[in-house]
């Protein structure tokens, strides 16, 4: 197993027409690391997050995925696919397919598994996230925190090295949010690689090693959870922790 990080960015620049999205971002995760990012809305946290599969291009600068440059396209950019799971705010689940149809679906069809044994796994995963019961319901029958699990299912059915995570519980009903998070929570203490985007500073403060603090495109600090809430470097980071810790 190489010792080099899992996931490294090198000075990455993204541009959306005039606005410099992405600022000379270097950011570097090891295997088994959990890096929440954090800050003010319009920071660039989910465009970082969604260029690490390449769903976003970068402009400048280099992304690596364990020690190879990220593909472009085709078969390299699916195998990559496969192996980065991505959670966004909406579930993204086919509504017309059974919940356990959906999470079957990748393994099947991306890594030519039997349906047989994408099925054991798929309700083994089901049964992980607490919702084994739900796996012959479509979507649309399932609260949003049940999709939310599902979709997180759905990415784990692919055996990814890694999972990012963009905002997923920002969409949710505050009552649902604790369940997925419990889930998350749960996969860090395993040892998941992860980047997770989120405005929730408890699951920061529980389930991150490290936390990242973007503001203006640029990667102002990080640090271990616990000195970066007791004593934030930045202005920036001071401002924003004011505001989103009074409650």
């Amino acid at each position: 197993m190489s010792h080099e990080p899992l996931i490294v960015l090198d000075s990455v620049n993204k541009w959306f027409g005039d606005l410099h999205v992405l600022r000379d971002v270097s950011l570097t995760v090891d295997r088994g690391e959990v890096v929440v990012v954090i800050g003010p809305s319009g920071s660039g946290k989910s465009t970082l997050c969604r260029a690490v599969n390449r769903l976003e291009t970068i402009n400048s600068g280099s992304i690596r995925f364990d020690g190879k440059d990220l593909p472009a396209e085709g078969r390299a950019l699916a195998k990559l696919r496969s192996e980065v799971g991505m959670v966004f705010q909406s579930f993204n689940l086919f509504a017309h397919m059974s919940i356990l149809d959906n999470v079957m679906l990748g393994p099947v069809k991306v890594r030519g598994e039997s349906k047989a044994v994408a099925r054991e796994r798929a309700l083994a995963l089901l049964d992980r996230v607490g919702i084994a019961n739900q796996a012959d319901k479509l979507p649309v029958q399932l609260s949003g925190g049940q999709q939310q699990r599902a979709a997180i299912a759905r990415a784990l059915a692919m055996q990814p090295k890694a999972m990012l995570f963009d905002e997923p519980t920002s969409a949710l009903d505050p009552e649902m949010v604790g369940e997925v998070l419990e889930v998350m929570t749960s996969l860090a203490k395993e040892g998941m690689t992860m980047i997770v985007v989120t405005h929730e500073m408890g699951f920061a403060r529980a389930a991150a090693d490290r936390v990242a603090f973007m503001a203006d495109g640029q990667l102002v600090e990080q640090a271990p959870p616990a000195e970066f809430f007791a004593n934030p470097k930045s202005e920036r980071a001071r401002d924003f922790l004011s505001k989103v810790l009074q409650h």
